[in-house]
């Protein structure tokens, strides 16, 4: 087996995609830490479910951005360009999601427990994921 042909091999390449998405998921995770006002990992471990459901949306948002641009990029670096651009456009999405409800802080109610606002800041990050994803392949 040539060094070329080690570096082509399903499982290397799967590994290293793996890998890579991991590592951007825990930096995108950082960011997303930053961005909000509560602290995700705290409120879940106190069993606000508002949080759960926001963040399990920004992992799989993330996650789904990340499965298309390996879907559609020959080269790691191209593939991590990509995906950290869609992961930018979703940190945009949760900005606009907050400016467009005047009516209420998004931060305020998910770190108070607002189900209804983690649930639908869930569903906006999935959503939005795939049209992002769809876009950059």
């Amino acid at each position: 087996m040539s060094n070329t042909d080690f570096w082509n091999h399903p499982l290397v390449e799967t590994t290293g995609y793996f890998s890579t998405v991991v590592l951007c998921l825990i930096v995108s995770m950082v960011i997303f830490e930053i961005v909000t006002k509560y602290k995700n990992w705290e409120e879940i471990k106190k069993g606000n479910l508002a949080v759960a459901f926001a963040t399990g949306g920004k992992i799989f948002g993330v996650a789904n951005i990340f499965r298309y641009s390996i879907e559609q990029h020959n080269s790691l670096p191209q593939m991590i360009g990509w995906g950290m651009f869609g992961f930018t456009l979703l940190i945009f999405a949760y900005v606009l999601f907050e400016f467009l409800t005047p009516m209420f802080k998004v931060d305020e109610e998910i770190a108070q427990d607002n189900r209804s606002v983690g649930f639908i800041s869930m569903v906006i990050s999935i959503g939005l994921s795939f049209v992002i994803g769809a876009s950059i392949s």
